[in-house]
């Protein structure tokens, strides 16, 4: 017999059926709570609000669980190329051999951009931020395929704009970051894979190639994959909304991209490299700063430690843990910066303080250091936290259109005035 809720309001009982996901997940079905009581619910962050059922990612943050479409993250991030990674989360399926082949091929002839976009590239300030500049040039994307615009084409019109995006997004972010280095743009290279590609766009310059080094693009596409998708997050909830609307494809993935950019999101890995550098330039005592986090009046808040989903560990963050130490043993790294980071990270995996609370070093932990190492600009590791999340974007875009999904549309519990007349200006 199905499970059934009832809320009793003003002496009335109402019922309301329960829905049981896949990994027995529980929720209570009020698609027809206001028009059956003319309530509404409210739950500020939609914390405790299912938007949609789902079928690309599960997530269960007190036994530090994600996978995606079954498949465990540690799995995916072992043994798969994240363009894998990236046609199972938007297909389905892992792909057979015949269909790997075709969809890297196919990605592969999309990677430049018009030519006329690089004027845009060429206008912006040197200090435009990278994230700024690559929302803008997602939706640019837009006015050059106008044919786009309608979400309910036939498939093969909209896995072409799929591989569109796939292709071009690294090299927008590429070119975004030259921009900003005041370099001349770097054009792909075709016979490099996805994750070489990216690194020689970024560092490449006229009169010397970039050297790629295979223990840096091995960490990369690990990254890449362990940022693929992360259920109704911030971004993806707001690239579904965008969506709804039956907005095209790039300029929803642009949405998620300024979703994405805040601090309480994507930008939290840049953080986690700004308060390092806030340590050494105080000097560099790192127990100072690790009593000053323990201080419940101090302001002070370590960034890269814990997280608001996973209670006890990021899956994640074990996987890139490896990487980074493999990263900075490849490279030779000596960085102050990053001395301090391995200090904080052996105090939280040690201090009965961190632990209890589980104050883990997370994924955006390591990934900042990642970059940092490998002299990425902290403006820039939103960017590369985008080009990961793409697929997931892409995923959740497409299932919400092939669900029909209706338009996101919110309520609300008005506070404002009640009514009042309008007063004319010389009798205020």
């Amino acid at each position: 017999m199905s499970e059934i809720a009832k809320l009793e309001l003003n002496g009335k009982v109402y019922e309301f059926p329960v829905i049981t996901g896949s990994e027995n997940e529980k929720a209570i079905d009020i698609s027809t709570l206001r028009s059956a009581t003319g309530y509404i619910t409210l739950d500020p962050g939609f914390k405790n609000t299912g938007s949609t059922k789902s079928g690309i990612t599960f997530l269960n943050g007190e036994e530090g669980i994600l996978r995606y479409r079954g498949y465990p993250i540690e799995q995916l991030a072992e043994k798969a190329e994240f363009l894998e990674v990236a046609y199972l989360l938007i297909y389905g399926s892992l792909p057979t051999l015949a269909q790997y082949t075709k969809f890297k091929k196919t990605i592969t002839l999309h990677t430049l951009i018009h030519e006329d976009m690089r004027e845009f590239f060429e206008a912006y300030p040197a200090k435009a931020h990278p994230m700024g500049i690559l929302a803008a040039s997602l939706s640019s994307l837009s006015t050059f395929y106008p044919e786009s615009h309608d979400p309910y084409r036939p498939q093969e019109a909209v896995d072409l704009t799929i591989y569109r995006l796939l292709a071009k997004l690294p090299t927008l972010a590429a070119w975004a970051y030259k921009n900003a280095m005041r370099h001349p743009v770097v054009y792909p290279k075709n016979n490099l894979d996805y994750c070489e590609n990216f690194l020689n766009m970024m560092f490449s310059m006229p009169t010397e190639d970039y050297k790629v080094n295979p223990v840096v693009a091995q960490a990369l596409n690990k990254l890449l994959i362990l940022h693929a998708d992360h259920e109704q997050n911030c971004s993806a909830a707001t690239v579904r909304v965008v969506g709804s609307s039956q907005a095209n494809l790039y300029t929803s993935v642009a949405a998620g991209v300024s979703a994405l950019w805040g601090p309480l999101h994507g930008g939290a890995n840049q953080a986690v490299i700004e308060m390092l550098e806030a340590i050494r330039n105080d000097g560099g005592d790192v127990d100072k700063w690790i009593n000053k986090a323990k201080d419940k009046d101090d302001t002070f808040r370590l960034m890269g430690f814990g997280h608001r989903v996973y209670k006890n560990f990021d899956p994640r963050a074990t996987i890139i843990k490896k990487a980074s130490d493999d990263v900075l043993k490849a490279l030779g790294v000596n960085d102050p910066v990053l001395d301090i980071a391995k200090k904080l990270e052996t105090v939280a995996l040690n201090d009965d303080y961190f632990k209890s609370r589980g104050l883990y070093p997370n994924v955006d932990f390591y990934s900042g250091i990642i970059y940092r190492a490998l002299n990425i600009p902290s403006e820039m590791f939103t960017v590369m936290f985008a080009i990961g999340r793409l697929p997931g974007w892409i995923a959740q875009w497409k299932e919400m259109i092939e669900d029909k999904a209706p338009i996101g549309r919110p309520r609300q519990v008005y506070t404002g005035a009640t009514k009042r007349d309008f007063v004319d200006i010389d009798k205020r």
